[in-house]
């Protein structure tokens, strides 16, 4: 039993490390891209609320959940390769519903692995404020 907590504990430990770097990398690259907008909007006289302003914001947005949506594939994939739920498509919901720490049920989990996904909601909850954050952040320089 002490092996397996190990076992969850050092594959958490892995995931986290994982994530948060996606994440980082995610985040420096939708900020160039949004800064680089931003500079050429300012440039060409186009206010915030144009047309380009919105696109803008909408592929922040889009870019945000591309980068949760990794996140929680990861997560899905260790929960199919360790067997932990019936099916791939079991693992991806379960993930995204606790990433979201939504907490649907851990029924479909084999009990084993349980610490692991209490983990995956605290990171989830981590990194979902960091976007938000991230967001608030751009846009409140986006509008001056």
């Amino acid at each position: 039993m002490a092996g397996n907590l190990m076992l969850q504990l050092v594959l958490a430990a892995v995931l986290l490390l994982a994530t948060v770097s996606v994440h980082a990398v995610g985040l420096i690259l939708l900020g160039r891209v949004v800064r680089r907008e931003a500079r050429e909007e300012e440039q060409r006289h186009i206010p915030p609320l144009s047309i380009e302003g919105v696109s803008m914001v909408v592929g922040l947005v889009t870019g945000l959940f591309l980068i949760h949506g990794l996140e929680i594939l990861l997560y899905a994939l260790l929960f199919a390769a360790a067997e932990a739920v019936p099916s791939f498509q079991d693992a991806l919901f379960f993930s995204a519903m606790t990433y979201g720490t939504v907490g649907y049920s851990d029924d479909l989990l084999a009990p084993q692995w349980r610490l692991v996904a209490a983990l995956e909601g605290i990171n989830g909850l981590l990194l979902i404020g960091w976007s938000t954050a991230f967001f608030i952040t751009l846009m409140g320089r986006m509008i001056r």
